[in-house]
């Protein structure tokens, strides 16, 4: 088949047309077909990898293209919007395999790694403005992935961050495209995440990449090296950046940015240090077509007991926790009356007395230093993949704000530098409109409500969600002056505490236990809301303290 052949038959599967689709389909079926027919039988024996690529270069080999093509075939029988996609994708796979070819399957148990596939938004029951964003993310991006599946939970903040992401990556800007996408890579890599590291260098390649740039940091142009110390800081100490770093890379001669690139960028940084967070948070599974989501093999009995046991999508399973689960019904349904009393009668103080100025610092001193105790967990994901090439010294990761031994770095007070009245004009107007989508972003996540907590109607949870969303900016040593911290406490428990340093601060060490131990009687759905809430006071919290260095360089 011929490459631009090839694509076009791909590319029409994306079309909200459905005749336009029903050609790009009965194409691609006479084409795998036809290969098919070529190569003959594999007699039981499995074919060679297939590229990790969704659209890769031209294949080498006719076995590589048709490997290629079926891993296709499957993405799109499994992660597509189309109805009519994923059913006539399904059959041609079908054909293939009764013309004794080896057909591949997905490796993981859905999107997450934490909650059962039948508990995600199944494609072709989602409501209408789900199906909207989906269809235009697959229109947009030529894939539906399992950060998108998983964000279709909200679909109001989906949309904002698909809008948000589209601007980032591919409507014109400061940097160039693939600049884009290898900065990406660099900001993933930072935090181990080999999910986001696989999709940009595919993305990366697809945009004109070189693939040389892909061998480590040291590859890449003089110029993106540069990053690598912001990079770094931005990542794990985000309040040790200084104009200094800032004229560092303004004034590298021939290496240097413009101010317009170099806020690109740090958006860019913490766009994605942030999405590793929820990444990590919400246990996402490799894509399907990506390394680890796929395999030729045949699955042994043995190993697919204990893939489904481990996965949680197994009756045995299911009869071996029975017990457990109703040994701590009452006792989970009793953890949410306590928070909703908490609530209750914290907003009962606040109508009855205010704490003085005084009063207050103290309490955000205590709850700093107190966070010095709330350490992430020691245990390791599962993922093993190497993405270290992508950045330098991987020694350097999270240190307490408040540590004792450590530099004085003074609090950060929100009202000297906010976000409302400073950040967003200043991105606004060196890259014009991210601003305004950085801006609704935040106000959606941090606003978002359905007015219930677990089995409970009727609910205001802003008190909650001001408090988790402040427990993170002090972590980071931003205090806002007009907070309570001491509610803090009240609100968030020793386990939801350590789930949510471990998630924003080493994200890599998230496991399925800490996912599962906090908040046990609440909905996946209002656990993926955390999550949300976690990314973007991460993402705000890291760009205050870029935007505050620029902004002293610039005075």
């Amino acid at each position: 088949m011929e490459e631009a052949d090839g694509a076009g038959r791909w590319d029409g599967l994306c079309s909200r047309d459905a005749g336009l689709r029903e050609v790009a389909l009965d194409g691609v079926r006479r084409a795998v077909l036809s290969l098919t027919e070529q190569l003959g039988p594999t007699n039981g024996k499995p074919p060679a990898p297939a590229p990790s690529s969704l659209c890769p270069a031209a294949p080498l080999s006719p076995t590589d293209g048709l490997n290629d093509y079926l891993v296709r075939l499957l993405v799109l029988s499994r992660r597509c919007p189309f109805g009519d996609v994923r059913d006539k994708c399904g059959a041609i796979l079908q054909a293939v395999q009764e013309m004794g070819v080896r057909i591949p399957r997905p490796l993981g148990q859905g999107p997450s790694e934490f909650i059962s596939e039948k508990e995600i938004l199944q494609l072709g029951r989602e409501d209408a403005d789900t199906r909207v964003l989906f269809i235009e993310a697959f229109a947009t991006l030529g894939r539906l992935d399992n950060i998108t599946l998983l964000m279709g939970f909200h679909p109001q903040y989906l949309d904002s961050f698909l809008k948000t992401q589209h601007y980032l990556m591919q409507v014109d800007g400061p940097l160039p495209y693939h600049y884009r996408h290898y900065i990406a890579i660099m900001a993933a890599a930072r935090h181990q995440c080999s999910y986001l590291v696989n999709l940009h260098v595919n993305d990366f390649l697809q945009v004109g990449g070189d693939p040389k740039w892909l061998a480590g940091l040291d590859s890449a142009p003089r110029k993106l090296q540069t990053l690598s110390e912001v990079n770094k800081i931005l990542a794990h100490r985000p309040w040790l950046i200084t104009k200094d770093h800032i004229e560092k890379l303004l004034k590298a001669e021939e290496h240097g940015w413009s101010l317009a690139e170099l806020v690109h960028v740090v958006v860019l940084l913490t766009h994605y240090h942030s999405l590793a967070s929820f990444t990590y948070g919400c246990g996402i599974n490799p894509e399907i077509h990506c390394d680890g989501g796929h395999t030729f093999r045949l699955p042994s009995v043995g190993s697919c007991y204990v893939c489904d046991f481990t996965n949680g999508n197994n009756d045995v399973e299911s009869l071996l926790n029975g017990q457990e689960e109703s040994e701590q019904g009452t006792e989970t349904a009793c953890e949410v009356e306590a928070l909703m009393e908490k609530m209750k009668r914290l907003q009962e103080c606040r109508d009855e007395e205010e704490a003085s100025q005084e009063e207050m610092a103290t309490r955000f001193e205590r709850e700093k230093m107190e966070s010095l105790y709330v350490a992430p967990t020691d245990e390791e994901s599962v993922d093993t993949r190497d993405v270290s090439r992508h950045f330098e010294d991987p020694s350097y990761g999270y240190k307490d704000f408040s540590r004792h031994g450590e530099q004085n770095v003074p609090t950060f007070r929100a009202q000297d530098y906010t976000w409302e009245d400073h950040g967003y004009s200043l991105v606004n107007r060196l890259y014009p409109d991210v601003g305004q989508l950085l801006d609704e972003k935040f106000q959606i996540v941090y606003n978002l409500t359905y007015n219930t907590m677990a089995m409970h109607k009727d609910v205001d949870t802003s008190m909650l969600r001001r408090a988790i969303w402040n427990y993170i900016h002090c972590m980071f040593g931003i205090r806002y002056d007009d907070y309570d911290y001491g509610e803090i406490n009240h609100l968030l428990d020793r386990n939801f505490k350590v789930y949510i340093k471990t998630v924003v601060c080493s994200p890599a060490k998230t496991t399925k236990r800490i996912y599962d131990s906090f908040w046990r009687q609440f909905k996946h759905s209002e656990k993926i809301h955390v999550n949300l809430l976690l990314m973007e006071a991460r993402m705000q919290a890291e760009l205050l303290y870029a935007l505050t260095a620029i902004t002293r360089y610039l005075t």
